[in-house]
């Protein structure tokens, strides 16, 4: 009969308890790790020290803010003087700035096609909010338009259209001051919109030059690649 051998083989030596318990540290120390470089990286391309999508590339429709603009810090206010913040239910949300009190045309148009946007989400539209953001007094806020863009009764009032037209927008003042800082291109391109992102940047603009097709496609893989 063979004598049976007794050293340990060494498949048998990787699985001693000194290897298995250095393993589990190493396994329960990779998402501390990973949490703690996402972190450093968001703070730096947050202030604009690290380009991480000119680095990478992006195949995104519309134009990055970069730096993004941290909206708690706008000194936006609702009707009741309360300040804007993201809350526990933060969503994604389409900010439409619009100058001034007088919404005409272009800014009906512009306040329907961010509308029909956030239709068109489908399962996800209860992921996403709208707000629309003034530099003029909230109570003072007139609708200057001949027809509606989808031709349905003219209301009344711009608080009228709001509540049959725009249900669920909600309407933020900023100072003139804080407009400009927050909506920096909206002087030369007035059409805009922005995307803010859950915790409250301000990170992606949009404007009539960008198809509906691509804005929507946008959004979903946000939407799709993030926990908000």
């Amino acid at each position: 009969m063979n004598r049976v051998d007794s050293q340990i083989p060494p498949a048998a030596a990787e699985l001693q308890p000194g290897n298995g318990r250095m393993t589990l540290l190493l396994i329960a120390g990779i998402p501390v790790i990973v949490v703690l470089a996402a972190s450093w990286m968001w703070y730096f391309v947050a202030n604009g020290q690290l380009d991480l999508v000119g680095a990478l590339g992006t195949s995104n429709r519309g134009q990055l803010v970069q730096p993004p603009r941290q909206a708690t810090e706008a000194g936006w206010q609702d009707a009741s003087g309360e300040a804007f913040a993201t809350g526990e239910s933060a969503m994604w949300t389409l900010v439409i700035p619009q100058r001034g009190g007088n919404c005409d045309a272009a800014c009906e148009q512009r306040l329907y096609e961010v509308r029909q946007i956030h239709m068109a989400l489908g399962k996800e539209m209860g992921r996403a909010q709208r707000l629309m953001i003034t530099d003029a007094p909230l109570d003072a806020i007139s609708l200057d338009v001949a027809e509606l863009s989808d031709q349905r009764p003219l209301p009344d009032s711009f608080s009228a259209y709001v509540e049959r037209e725009q249900r669920g927008m909600s309407l933020w003042h900023a100072s003139e001051g804080n407009f400009e800082t927050m909506f920096s291109e909206y002087a030369e391109y007035p059409d805009s919109w922005y995307v803010m992102d859950p915790a409250g940047w301000v990170m992606m603009r949009y404007d009539r030059s960008v198809s509906y097709k691509d804005v929507i496609s946008d959004l979903k893989f946000l939407m799709k690649n993030s926990n908000g």
